[in-house]
């Protein structure tokens, strides 16, 4: 019986994993994963570190051990988060070897407390990179307004990055820019840009979330609009997913890119991040199923992963009915609904909701450390 997932890469959409844990690594499921599903990447981000931590005693003797060296919280979870990176990236090095550097990567990111702080997220990126020491490493960047800087810098400098919670297709586009920025500083410097390379994560789900909740209000109304609105749930976040990617077709045709790949650049490509489906009434592989095509990554949360092995349908639809996307971002302006004003708020949300757990990981790990005396 063929394997959905492994069917993906066949249409050029690499399968990652959204799920970082210490057990994941030692019980030998990360490397079936990527011996038998096809997996060839990893994603991680503070929220699912705190889950990992936090949720299981997996760490307790690490951490112990770390207190009594005098380590302070923060520098107590880099050194757990690194270590479980290194592992995962040394698991993915035959993948990145076997695809030339094109896959096989796992993300680390940045603390969500330097979302607007430029140089900050540069020298911690940085700093990260250098600690982990792993060439199929990717640092996980915001993509807010100072976070496109720091991107580009980063890229100049040969550091591989993961641009992260983008939800506009114009910021898309900035944080596509922001690379090439980075390649063109890297190649003014005679760097190889074949060696570095970057994602740019569009997040999907919370769109129909957000937007369905606007659109259920406008049923309500029992107006001319209600129906028009009833129409448009859970359609938004594909269209907009839909219209991203004809954004990266057309940046690939740019004479602005083609001095680039001339010269050995890669394509910065879209990865689809937040692809579990948050209502039940959906079909809970759509983001997975609505979206593949060639130079994409889907990151998949355990649960997405599994159903869509079991039950999912791979075949190009990226490029599906593209103008139907455009007539359903049309029609939601139509509705006095602002797709910007969404992922404007969606963004300043998704930081947040990193900041959160991150801060309280912190709390309890200095909690923790408090408990524990220090090495003589």
């Amino acid at each position: 019986m063929s394997n959905p997932l492994v069917e993906l890469h066949s249409l050029g959409q690499s399968v990652w994993f959204d799920s970082i844990s210490r057990r994941l690594i030692v019980s030998g499921e990360l490397l079936s994963l990527i011996e038998n599903d096809g997996l060839r990447g990893l994603t991680s981000n503070p929220a699912i570190f705190e889950k990992a931590i936090s949720g299981s005693s997996d760490y307790t003797q690490a951490l112990r051990a770390l207190a009594r060296t005098g380590k302070d919280a923060k520098e107590i979870y880099e050194a757990i988060a690194i270590e479980d990176i290194q592992w995962v990236a040394d698991l993915l090095r035959p993948v990145y070897d076997a695809s030339e550097g094109r896959d096989g990567y796992v993300s680390l990111e940045v603390s969500p407390n330097l979302a607007s702080d430029t140089s900050g997220t540069v020298r911690e990126a940085t700093r990260l990179a250098a600690q982990v020491d792993r060439e199929n490493l990717m640092i996980k960047v915001p993509g807010t307004a100072a976070g496109m800087p720091a991107i580009e810098q980063l890229i100049g400098n040969g550091i591989n990055v993961n641009v992260t919670v983008l939800f506009a297709v114009d910021n898309y586009v900035q944080a596509a820019e922001a690379y090439l920025g980075g390649l063109e500083a890297l190649a003014a410097k005679g760097g190889p840009l074949g060696s570095v390379s970057s994602v740019a994560s569009f997040f999907i789900s919370r769109i129909d979330s957000m937007v369905d909740d606007i659109l259920e209000q406008k049923a309500k109304e029992g107006d001319g609009a209600a129906r028009s609105a009833r129409l448009l749930m859970g359609k938004v976040a594909i269209a907009n997913a839909k219209i991203a990617y004809q954004a990266y077709n057309d940046l690939c045709q740019s004479e602005r890119w083609k001095k680039l790949a001339d010269k050995g650049a890669r394509t910065q490509r879209l990865l689809w991040g937040s692809t579990s489906t948050k209502n039940p009434e959906y079909r809970d592989v759509m983001y997975v199923e609505e979206l593949i095509g060639p130079d994409t990554v889907n990151t998949m949360p355990e649960a997405t992963l599994k159903a869509f092995r079991d039950h999912g349908v791979a075949r190009a639809t990226i490029e599906d009915n593209v103008d139907g996307a455009r007539a359903t971002m049309t029609n939601l302006d139509e509705l006095d609904i602002s797709i910007d004003e969404v992922t404007a708020k969606l963004q300043m949300d998704a930081v947040r909701l990193f900041e959160e757990p991150f801060n309280k990981l912190l709390g309890e790990i200095e909690s923790q450390r408090g408990a524990i005396p220090k090495r003589a």
